[in-house]
């Protein structure tokens, strides 16, 4: 598929779901492309940042449900960009709707790592990348940064970097007392589960991080 199409054909539809760093540099990169992308959100503020941004490169609408089954019956390909911290992808397109879709579109879970956002959704490998459900062709990679190693190695330890070096030196009671970051990131102490994400996926209760800690 070439997404800025040619001369007598139009430039393939990309529906981004999603609108956060993932979701928008893979609307940025597809409207370079010349494709016709939408984007769409469940934050208001961040639809308009990015009508702010980017204005007329992609159109950007409220993520509803409703909208969501339209858009995918339009489209050459979709693109999962959803995040919920701690928590399992919520599924936003079922296997009922790809029989709405056209014959050979394209499904890209970039939230596999977090267990996917399409029903029908499982984790490939960069040996054997994609599979067919429907007459619709999955690409659900983990790790898929893995495709380019050492940029994205480099990447991830700039950003880890001085959360490890501070649990090094600090420990990590006090790294955490000191950074509301790794604070956030605490998912047990003492037997209790401290991330509410966590806690729901196991159907038990979670705890305020600080309140474990006595902080």
């Amino acid at each position: 598929m070439l997404l800025g199409g040619v001369p007598g054909v139009l430039p393939a539809k990309v529906l981004v779901i999603g609108g956060g760093v993932v979701g928008t540099q893979a609307a940025r990169v597809a409207a370079g492309m010349g494709a016709d992308v939408t984007v769409l959100d469940r934050s208001l503020p961040r639809l308009r940042y990015l009508d702010d941004v980017f204005g007329r490169d992609f159109r950007t609408g409220y993520a509803s449900a409703a909208l969501t089954a339209e858009l995918v019956t339009e489209a050459d390909m979709v693109i999962g960009a959803v995040l919920v911290p701690g928590a399992a992808a919520p599924k936003l397109v079922s296997r009922a709707m790809l029989q709405t879709m056209k014959p050979g579109a394209v499904l890209v879970d970039v939230a596999i790592d977090q267990g996917g956002c399409f029903e029908t959704s499982k984790a490939t490998t960069h040996q054997d990348p994609i599979y067919e459900v429907d007459g619709i062709i999955h690409y659900c990679v983990a790790n898929m940064p893995g495709a380019v190693a050492r940029t994205s190695t480099q990447a991830l330890g700039n950003a880890t970097l001085p959360f490890l070096l501070a649990l090094a030196d600090k420990g990590w009671r006090q790294a955490c007392a000191e950074d509301p970051h790794l604070l956030a990131g605490l998912n047990v102490h003492a037997g209790r589960i401290t991330c509410a994400p966590v806690g729901a996926a196991l159907g038990l209760t979670a705890i305020d991080p600080a309140t474990a800690l006595k902080l």
